[in-house]
Formats: C-alpha cells, sequence, structure tokens
C-alpha cells in the first residue's frame, strides 16, 4: 500500500491524487500576474463571440427597421417598445459590440472593460426584447454572462 500524506487542502495524497495534484500545480506555476490559460482561452473565445453576436444583433435590427410584422409579439410584456426603436437599439448596440469584439481580438486594453459593459447592456436589451424573440434572447442572455464572467477574470500580465 502506499503511503498517505495530507494535502494542502486536506485530501490524502493517493495515485490520483497526485496526479491531480501534479498537474494542477504545473498549470499554476506561472506564478501571479500571468493569467491562467482557462481565463485567457475564455477571453479569446468571448472576443470572437462578441463579434459574432455583434454583427448578428445588427442583422436583427436590420430585419425589425425593414418589416415592423418579422417579429410577432408573445403575449403583452411591461416594456413595450415600436419593433423599428428596437431594430436602431440592435443595430448601434451590434456595431459597437462587434468593434469592441475586434478590439479585444487585438489586445485593447480599453476593450475589456467596454467589453463587459457592452455585454451587460446587451443582457439588459436582450431581456427586454423576449417577447418578439423569447428562444433567441434567452440564448443571447446566456452568452452575454459567459463575455462577462470572461472578461471579468482575466487579469493583464505584470510588465
Amino acid at each position: 500500500m502506499s503511503q498517505q500524506t495530507p494535502q494542502p487542502g486536506g485530501r490524502p495524497d493517493t495515485e490520483i491524487g497526485t496526479a491531480w495534484s501534479a498537474e494542477n500545480r504545473g498549470r499554476r506555476a506561472a506564478g501571479p500576474g500571468q493569467p491562467d490559460p482557462w481565463v485567457s482561452g475564455g477571453v479569446l473565445f468571448a472576443a470572437v463571440l462578441m463579434l459574432c453576436n455583434g454583427v448578428l444583433a445588427v442583422l436583427q435590427g436590420i430585419a425589425a427597421v425593414a418589416e415592423d410584422d418579422v417579429y410577432a409579439r408573445v403575449g403583452s410584456y411591461v416594456y413595450e417598445m415600436d419593433l423599428t426603436g428596437w431594430g436602431w437599439v440592435h443595430i448601434i448596440l451590434g456595431a459597437l459590440v462587434a468593434v469592441v469584439g475586434a478590439g479585444l481580438l487585438k489586445a485593447a486594453p480599453w476593450a475589456r472593460f467596454a467589453g463587459i459593459f457592452l455585454a451587460s447592456l446587451g443582457l439588459i436589451a436582450q431581456f427586454l426584447f423576449l417577447p418578439y424573440a423569447p428562444v433567441w434572447s434567452v440564448i443571447m442572455m446566456a452568452i452575454d454572462v459567459f463575455i462577462i464572467w470572461a472578461l471579468a477574470g482575466h487579469q493583464q500580465r505584470a510588465v
């Protein structure tokens, strides 16, 4: 039998625990000031999602402005707005989100905070757009939550 030694988390060191600990130590050995690879990959994925989300929001807005009967309202809703107004909101917000997504891909320092802000606005806008496209709005709200998480968890490297 192998001897069990306590780990910092209070778990005994077994063969599986040793492999997990060695893997974890190797991943976190980068030190303070260097981002976790999972978070860095999340930021890249969030940037691509923002770019795609912005383009799709512009197209969604154009469809709403072009024809008022493209979207049908599901029931009555407290936050009712003219569909043309929603179209312009989506066009403007989508264009800004696409620009910030491109800025994130170029690692612009301003893009992280702008991305968190615009993803928050997009989350609110999709919540208010629920009666017109409920499934699409819920999916986009989930994507916005991921974008906020990925950008908020990312730390810049210390120089």
